[in-house]
């Protein structure tokens, strides 16, 4: 079961207003904190719904691991390459 405090699901290290203004989109993510707690609230949201099974944790984690892998490949991989570009590379032919 998910931790609980009178209801509502016990997120740290963010304040209460804070943490309402993200549950109401009143603001985007500010911080990787911030970040990390609106991912947790949609995977919390998503066991709620679903209910608590392998098959639904599993649904998390892949759609997590596949958000990653895309923004790594889409977003990160076309900044370090312009990186490289700009400033050389660290790596020697040789290794890569």
């Amino acid at each position: 079961m998910l931790p609980s405090n009178g209801g509502d699901t016990i997120i740290p290290y963010l304040k209460p207003g804070d943490r309402r203004e993200l549950d109401e989109n009143l603001r985007s993510p500010a911080t990787s904190g911030e970040l990390n707690y609106v991912f947790t609230r949609a995977a919390i949201f998503y066991v709620r719904t679903h209910g608590l099974s392998y098959t639904t944790i599993n649904d998390i984690v892949g759609a997590l691991d596949g958000a990653k892998v895309e923004f790594q490949r889409r977003v990160a991989g076309p900044y370090e390459d312009t990186k490289i570009a700009n400033n050389g590379d660290v790596y020697p032919k040789e290794v890569i």
